[in-house]
């Protein structure tokens, strides 16, 4: 802070000074030529810029000193007398032409209202904390708690909603697991409940074929199957099914339809072939006797012969062969299958 004091009064430094071999007593300074040494080496006179910046520095700490807000003004100071040599104060300028200056200085110009320096202890308070007689460090305090408890709850609740989110998350897994695991499960009874019906469809379909479908002889053993080798056959294979029985017991049509042989067939011996309506034809060989006609007409079950030993064989059975229209020779057994009887 400024002091208050009074300045010493100034001591001219041209008091004792002796200028062409005389000395002088202190009083007032008037320099003539006769008096002023000429001016040598890098020593010059100050040039009247100089002068002039130093007022403006003047001017500009009066109003530096003036808003400091009462700490310290130009009029606490003690006037300072300064005095200066005729020739240079006649040529300094006026002060009031001096920017920014001549406003301050000027007798018509209204007076400047300068702000009065609030107190640091409400710097940074709102109006409302002013009246209340709030102090600025307890206000800071409680503006930062306050703005932490703001980003504690702002974070309490980015938790909630992604705990929320998550735990949305996790449930909609669990719930779609769930609907998956439903849907295999009705996916399976559905298949077990298809195949159900289809087995069954098939059932009553075989049972309405065995209806209409029969076995060539009531009583006999299957001696030998389809698709055996032997050198007993003239192909290597056998190419039939092999009922063996008794001598003479009755052999019936598997099937309604069209006798188109009856008689000798070589190695066959007696040989009826029985052609049904789909152009499939069963051949029946080895008969002792032949009971219809080329060209009758028979129902299922009906005899057509009798078994016996004729032709190339080892003993009393009937060879039965079952060949598609085109003449291959297929499974007499798995055929019977398919028509829903069981040999």
């Amino acid at each position: 802070m400024a002091s208050n004091k009074p300045a010493p009064e100034a001591v001219s430094p041209f008091s004792a000074d002796t200028y062409g071999g005389a000395e002088r007593s202190m009083g007032e300074w008037n320099p003539t030529e006769e008096s002023i040494r000429p001016v040598r080496g890098r020593h010059r006179v100050a040039k009247q810029r100089g002068l002039a910046r130093s007022s403006t520095v003047l001017g500009v700490g009066v109003i530096a000193a003036v808003g400091a807000g009462g700490m310290a003004t130009a009029q606490d100071k003690a006037p300072v007398s300064i005095s200066l040599p005729d020739s240079i104060a006649d040529n300094l300028p006026d002060a009031k032409s001096l920017p920014g200056v001549g406003s301050f200085m000027s007798e018509d110009a209204e007076a400047v209202p300068v702000a009065a320096a609030a107190p640091l202890s409400t710097a940074g308070l709102t109006s409302a904390e002013a009246e209340q007689g709030a102090d600025a460090g307890e206000a800071l305090r409680a503006r930062i708690l306050q703005q932490a408890e703001q980003q504690q709850a702002s974070a309490d609740a980015e938790a909630r909603a992604t705990a929320e989110k998550a735990a949305a998350e996790k449930a909609a897994e669990e719930a779609k697991k769930q609907q998956d695991e439903a849907e295999a499960e009705a996916a399976a009874k559905k298949k077990a409940a298809e195949e159900a019906a289809k087995k069954k469809a098939e059932e009553e379909r075989l049972a309405k074929l065995a209806a209409s479908f029969s076995l060539p002889a009531s009583s006999y053993t299957v001696s030998s199957t389809y698709g055996q080798s032997g050198a007993m056959w003239s192909s290597g294979q056998h190419t039939g099914l092999d009922f063996a029985g008794a001598a003479g017991s009755p052999l019936k049509a598997v099937h309604g339809g069209t006798i188109t042989s009856a008689g000798w067939s070589g190695s066959y011996g007696y040989r009826t072939v029985l052609q049904l309506d789909d152009g499939t034809e069963i051949w029946y060989a080895h008969q002792s006797s032949i009971d219809v006609s080329v060209g009758q007409k028979v129902t299922t079950g009906e005899t057509i012969g009798r078994m016996g030993a004729t032709g190339n064989v080892t003993g009393v059975h009937l060879h039965l062969e079952v060949r598609t229209a085109g003449g291959s020779a297929m499974d007499p057994m798995a055929w019977l299958n398919s028509k829903g009887l069981s040999v």
